[in-house]
């Protein structure tokens, strides 16, 4: 329901200031850039450079990420024993040494790679709790929110240029690879220093008055199962859309190309005005209406790929921008719910537990939409349709339980 929340106006200093300052910001942006360089074409350094198989140098990626998801619950412990700038700099340090043993890596050297592509996995998966973390420290009530959405648009602006500008030097073949891996290292490194100089650290159980919650702690079982349905959006724009506009409605990869920029400039564009236009509403709210948001533009998928071929690809486009928008509004309340719910002597671990649902849905929705793909857009669209609303009424059922944690006030009124 609606409060009376003021809608925080942070211009773009106090928006840094609360992100963790100007040398943490410039940390994320040349992360994100570096990280964009080599992420989208680690699977072609495997084949081309390594002249591995196609199947082993997929397989060895995903042990990857399954490793770096493990190491997920030791970093929740760390941070909860205060760390804070220095775990985020870990995160990128172990990217660092994942690169370094992919340019050290012989041709047809499997275990070489399998080896990179764990440090680069568990640099990738514990960077998002140790982040929040940190942000969470230095900012409070809304103004975090905002931070934590200013943060996500900035990174996918630099995941986004980072990925173009590794297209663009493609053509290089080998050696251009081989470069690019190596400015992702130097990009990791710069970002880690800059990260450490920082030196946050947080008193382990502290939390500013706004943020404490009184009576039990909430369960938080309902809300991450939620997110491992939620967190397939993340996965349409590079997987779902493309299979269907490929496949099935023979369109032209360009739609596909065209849908996949359009979404990252309107998350870069909008993630910070959408969630301070928001944060009137409870963050459980506007997480139940990212779903719903989710939800429609999954039909809106199903009718579009009913029309002709003329038609579909167009129509499918539009709905995309639904679906983007659903997007927005769940990455800008999730997080954000999470570091409200969590008690302060257990902030790293909630976001660690966060961050392994997001690792686990994101793992799992490749083969779940291929799946349903190849029984039909019905089974595809229907299906992701209505385990979205499920998860949505799920936690918006969660609203009035678990006692006074359930609807922590914030320092501007608004209830989580």
């Amino acid at each position: 329901m609606a409060t009376t929340t003021l809608r925080p106006r942070l211009g773009p200093r106090a928006l840094v200031r609360a992100s963790g300052g100007s040398r943490y910001a410039v940390a994320l942006v040349v992360d994100a850039l570096g990280t964009g360089l080599l992420r989208p074409f680690l699977l072609l350094y495997g084949v081309t450079v390594l002249r591995l198989s196609a199947p082993v140098t997929g397989i060895a990626m995903t042990a990857g990420v399954v490793g770096g998801l493990v190491c997920v619950p030791g970093v929740g412990r760390w941070l909860d024993g205060g760390a804070r700038s220095t775990v985020v700099a870990a995160s990128m340090l172990v990217r660092v040494v994942g690169v370094a043993l992919l340019l050290a890596a012989p041709a047809g050297h499997v275990g070489m790679f399998a080896a990179a592509a764990l440090f680069l996995g568990a640099g990738n998966q514990t960077w998002p709790a140790a982040h929040a973390a940190l942000v969470a420290t230095v900012a409070h009530g809304r103004e975090r929110d905002a931070a934590l959405a200013g943060a996500r648009a900035l990174r996918n602006a630099g995941l986004g240029a980072g990925a173009l500008l590794a297209t663009v030097c493609l053509a290089g073949g080998t050696s251009a690879l081989r470069a690019l891996a190596a400015l992702t290292g130097l990009a990791c490194l710069v970002a880690a220093v800059l990260a450490w100089s920082v030196r946050l650290r947080a008193q382990p159980g502290a939390a500013p008055a706004e943020d404490r919650t009184d009576g039990p702690a909430p369960r938080m079982g309902v809300l991450l199962a939620a997110n491992v349905v939620y967190v397939f959006c993340l996965n349409v724009p590079e997987i779902a859309l493309p299979l269907i506009l490929v496949t099935q409605a023979h369109a032209s990869p360009v739609w596909s190309a065209a849908i996949f920029v359009a979404n990252t400039v309107l998350v870069v564009t909008l993630q910070v005005p959408v969630t301070v236009l928001l944060s009137r509403f409870s963050r459980r709210t506007v997480l139940a209406l990212a779903g719903v948001v989710l939800a429609v533009s999954y039909l809106g998928f199903l009718a579009a790929s009913s029309l002709g071929h003329g038609w579909s690809a167009p129509a499918v486009a539009a709905v995309s921008v639904v679906c983007t928008l659903g997007e927005i509004v769940y990455a800008g309340s999730a997080t954000a719910l999470v570091t409200v719910l969590a008690p302060a002597h257990e902030l790293g671990r909630a976001l660690a537990r966060f961050q392994l649902s997001t690792g686990f849905g994101l793992a799992v929705s490749p083969a779940v939409v291929t799946a349903l793909a190849a029984r039909g857009p019905a089974a595809l669209w229907g299906s992701l349709a209505a385990a979205t609303l499920v998860s949505a009424s799920a936690v918006a059922g969660e609203k009035d339980r678990g006692g006074g944690a359930s609807s922590v006030t914030d320092a501007r009124g608004g209830r989580t």
